[in-house]
């Protein structure tokens, strides 16, 4: 479901205070990438990831992959940083960057 302008500027705002929690450097999409963030998505929801590869249009393909493999959508991205949510209706409020949000 894609998200409205109105829930992007609201998830902009709480990413805003995020750090990424995730970096994907010059070994790309690795199991261990993957698997973390995976983890980091169902635990959290709504993460901030860092993607260091080279030049832009490799870049755009990295991330539309991870959107791919965890079928994630893209909040925001702003140079090497994206914001990424996959909404988990058994996360955990106390790990969740979503619990003060009405879903």
């Amino acid at each position: 479901m894609a998200l409205s302008n109105e829930q992007k500027k609201s998830y902009r705002a709480i990413g805003h205070q995020l750090n990424p929690i995730v970096t994907v450097a010059s070994n790309g999409l690795t199991t261990g990438v993957i698997e973390e963030l995976e983890r980091a998505l169902n635990d959290h929801e709504l993460i901030k990831i860092k993607v260091s590869v080279g030049y832009r249009e490799v870049k755009k393909e990295v991330i539309a992959e991870i959107l791919k493999l965890t079928k994630a959508e893209m909040v925001q991205q702003i140079g090497n940083t994206a914001l990424l949510l996959r909404r988990n209706p058994k996360a955990k409020a106390s790990l969740s960057n979503l619990s003060n949000v009405i879903r």
